[in-house]
């Protein structure tokens, strides 16, 4: 049972505590703070509020015309917590003790229907009141308020294209009100609504198989990536769940679409509306790629005349007009976000509309809230004021990072490091285990994944970056770090210990740099493509004549590919670690106790023996490395492109001239 919105709805409870500065008692409102989720909300996401005070501020009302001023008033309210949302007043002006305000789909199915009031009537009788949409805040405050005085035996109110409100004494009681309501409207549509409302099946736009449906979705993500992030970098999430293909299948979609989603935080995230492609998945992929470009210009030249219409002097300035939805019959859906997070709860907030449409059009027909209204929602100062509340961007926010060998050792860290700063992250791994433990350990904003790669393989490669681009829209930085080492003699060094080291380092750093460079031009957005060489690919060591000169092989890439991908904005650079002891996977693998004897030391001595070589003493960690990476793609060095950063503690032998 779908019951509210990620990030929406709230709920509250009336309490009474001791004043610390008179001693007696106040009635306070605890209630979710603005911006906050049902799902996941602490101590910390709630405002608390003076009640006697909130409710002295209905003297103080000067009409709807003011309805913003209210919110500065609110202020004057809280006690402590988080900033009230806009939905306080109704919470605190309602007089029973618990209230929730929620967004469940069948509900907001009838709020969202041309005769929603006839609806909420039969499916409700004198449990539940209609409320025509009205903007939140304080005038809907009241009006329910005087709702509540005026017929007591209400349980709740529906809000036209809104959502749901109910009331009772305790939580309890209140969390039943609410999970029955919500059913009762599901049975009612179930039972009231006709079988097929979006109508028949369009047979051109029904889904291609789930093969080729995933391939051609990797083919059009980087170029959707663009239009979706034309002003600025977005992160994209993708799906093809059958709640979407079925809907983009049939007939009412093309009517459907261009109406846009209802619920304000529906459509707060998904924007006025979604672009939808109008050619069928057969169709090839140029040609879907072309009409894309020409549909998101029409889109950009609608959404800036629809900005005109309504801004008035002292609105915010016009938002990006590029779509955060975009719907490809036969393939599925693409949302977008500054983040990853933000993209994949666009997405969801999209399938709830799908639902509500469906609701919508079983019972009567779908009418969203006006355009006029949704666009003093959109251009609210309130909403304006929520954003500026927001922390600023990280540095790699908007930009998803893909990391070869990133289950362990130097990949593992590149990879919390990439994350900590904001980036969207793929961890790449031969260990499909491994690299799944790394991304759940990053996963608490859906921010990383885990992709099985063998690095020799052009088809594992090929598949992996497929993934990763359905993961996040695209790749814009790449770190090629898978590797390994075997240490041996010239004469002791076997034909198939070449070949391996080889096909690791030298042809995996070109196949996975192929597969990245073409999802980068596809975006058009340029990118990083970062090495992790060895301070070997410079200085001539004994016994490791593979290892190194696979090493020189990267190190020279690193320059063709600068000199070859420049052009197109991508930055290639590399850095060169020496003696990585610690947390690393090569060396725990065998290479350091073969190293170890090499230099006649104690292998538990090995990092102080490497360390000892160095002008700085200074043993180097995989942290270390992550940080040079980091310094290189964080947009600091943004022309510095095709040189080899040393990550060594200072070994002269490997400076670079």
């Amino acid at each position: 049972m779908r019951v509210t919105n990620y990030g929406g709805g709230n709920t509250s409870c009336k309490a009474v505590e001791v004043d610390p500065v008179t001693a007696g008692e106040r009635e306070v409102l605890f209630v979710k703070g603005s911006g906050g989720d049902l799902g996941t909300l602490t101590d910390e996401g709630l405002a608390v509020l003076d009640l006697g005070r909130l409710r002295m501020l209905k003297a103080r009302y000067r009409g709807v015309d003011h309805e913003d001023e209210m919110v500065d008033l609110l202020e004057h309210c809280r006690l402590r917590g988080a900033a009230p949302s806009i939905d306080t007043a109704m919470h605190g002006l309602l007089p029973p003790c618990h209230v929730d305000h929620l967004h469940p789909d069948s509900v907001i199915a009838l709020a969202a229907s041309a005769d929603g009031e006839a609806l909420v009537k039969e499916c409700y009788g004198d449990d539940v009141a209609w409320v025509p949409w009205r903007r939140p805040g304080f005038e809907l405050a009241l009006e329910i308020e005087r709702l509540h005085d005026e017929r007591p035996q209400l349980r709740g109110v529906v809000l036209g294209g809104h959502g749901l409100t109910c009331w009772a004494a305790t939580s309890d009681a209140c969390a039943a009100t609410s999970l029955e309501l919500i059913a009762r409207a599901s049975s009612f549509i179930a039972e009231r609504g006709r079988p097929e409302p979006f109508g028949a099946v369009v047979p051109e736009l029904a889904a291609v198989p789930d093969g080729e449906r995933r391939r051609a979705a990797a083919e059009l993500a980087p170029v959707i990536r663009a239009i979706a992030g034309r002003e600025r970098r977005m992160v994209g999430a993708f799906t093809d769940a059958d709640v979407v293909l079925e809907f983009l299948s049939r007939e009412a979609a093309a009517r459907l679409v261009p109406l846009g989603t209802s619920c304000p935080d529906h459509f707060i995230r998904t924007r006025v509306r979604p672009l939808l492609l109008d050619l069928p998945p057969t169709a090839p992929v140029a040609d879907r790629v072309e009409r894309l470009r020409e549909l998101h210009a029409a889109y950009r030249d609608e959404y800036t005349a629809y900005y005109e219409r309504y801004a008035k002097p002292g609105d915010p300035p016009m938002r990006s007009a590029d779509p955060a939805i975009v719907l490809v019959p036969g393939v599925g859906m693409f949302s977008f976000g500054a983040d990853a997070n933000s993209a994949s709860v666009a997405g969801e907030f999209y399938v709830n509309a799908i639902n509500v449409m469906r609701g919508a059009e079983a019972l009567s027909a779908y009418e969203p809230v006006p355009e006029p209204e949704k666009f003093r929602i959109e251009y609210w100062a309130l909403e304006e004021a929520k954003l500026r509340r927001q922390p600023p961007p990280k540095p790699l926010t908007g930009r998803v990072a893909l990391v070869t060998g990133g289950g362990s050792g130097i990949g593992r860290a590149i990879a919390e490091r990439l994350a900590a700063e904001g980036a969207a992250v793929v961890i790449a791994d031969i260990d499909a285990d491994g690299a799944a433990a790394v991304a759940d350990s990053l996963n608490g904003q859906r921010a990383a994944a885990a992709v099985s790669m063998d690095v020799r393989d052009a088809t594992s490669v090929s598949r992996a970056m497929d993934d990763a681009v359905l993961a996040f829209g695209g790749v814009d930085v790449v770190i090629n770090n898978a590797g390994l080492s075997i240490s041996a003699p010239l004469l002791d060094t076997t034909l198939e210990d070449w070949n391996r080291q080889y096909d690791v380092m030298a042809r995996g750093s070109f196949l996975v740099s192929q597969a990245a460079a073409r999802a980068m031009l596809a975006t058009g957005a340029g990118g990083d493509i970062v090495y992790v060489v060895s301070k070997n690919a410079i200085v001539a060591g004994p016994d490791n004549v593979a290892y190194s000169s696979a090493k020189a092989s990267q190190a020279h890439q690193v320059r063709l590919l600068a000199a070859e991908l420049g052009p197109h904005g991508i930055r290639v650079n590399g850095v060169n670690p020496d003696g990585v002891v610690r947390g690393s996977g090569i060396f725990a693998s065998g290479w350091g106790a073969e190293r170890a004897k090499v230099y006649g030391v104690p292998e538990e001595e090995l990092g102080a023996f490497y360390a000892s070589r160095t002008l700085f003493g200074t043993e180097i960690v995989p942290e270390h490395v992550a940080s040079a990476v980091f310094a290189l793609v964080s947009g600091d060095l943004a022309v510095t492109t095709g040189t080899l950063i040393p990550v060594d503690g200072g070994v002269p032998s490997a400076f670079l001239r």
